[in-house]
C-alpha cells in the first residue's frame, strides 16, 4: 500500500553531490525529475562561478541550505528596471519578478551548513566565485499557503 510519501536516500543524495562541477548554473538530477514527478518542493542546486538574477517570488518562500561550497547572498533593498519572468509559451508570469541589480541589498556569505530563509515579496539575488551546491525548499508562503 502507497503511504503517499516520498522517501529520499542518503545513498541518492550523495550520488548527486559526486557528480563533477560544470561551469555555470544547474539543477542536480534525480531532484528535478523527481520535482516534476511529485511535487517534490526540493531542488539541488549548483552554481559555478555564476551570478544569477535578482527576484521576488510572490507566492513562495525559499528556504535555502548551502551544501558544499559559499554562496553570496543579496535580499531586501530594491530592484533596478524589473521585469515579469517570461513561461515557457512566452506569458508573464506575475509571481515571479526578475531584475539585473539589486540595491541596497544585506549581504549573506553562506557556506557548508548555513541556512537562509527568504520570505515572499523579498527581492533576492545569489551568486558564487567557486563551485556552490545549494538546497532549496519551496515553502508556500504564510498568505497563500494551501489548506
Amino acid at each position: 500500500m502507497d503511504s503517499g510519501a516520498l522517501y529520499i536516500r542518503k545513498e541518492t543524495v550523495d550520488k548527486a553531490l559526486a557528480t563533477p562541477p560544470v561551469q555555470g548554473k544547474r539543477n542536480l538530477e534525480p531532484f528535478t525529475s523527481l520535482a516534476k514527478q511529485t511535487g517534490l518542493p526540493l531542488q539541488f542546486l549548483e552554481d559555478t562561478a555564476v551570478s544569477n538574477n535578482a527576484e521576488i517570488h510572490v507566492t513562495e518562500d525559499d528556504l535555502w541550505m548551502c551544501v558544499e561550497g559559499e554562496v553570496t547572498f543579496l535580499c531586501g533593498g530594491t530592484m533596478k528596471d524589473p521585469w515579469f519572468h517570461k513561461r515557457k509559451d512566452g506569458t508573464e508570469n506575475k509571481n515571479e519578478i526578475r531584475s539585473n541589480m539589486l540595491e541596497n541589498a544585506t549581504t549573506y556569505m553562506l557556506n557548508a551548513g548555513d541556512w537562509l530563509w527568504i520570505p515572499a515579496g523579498v527581492p533576492h539575488q545569489h551568486s558564487a566565485k567557486g563551485t556552490a551546491r545549494l538546497a532549496i525548499i519551496k515553502i508556500y508562503s504564510r498568505s497563500t499557503a494551501r489548506e
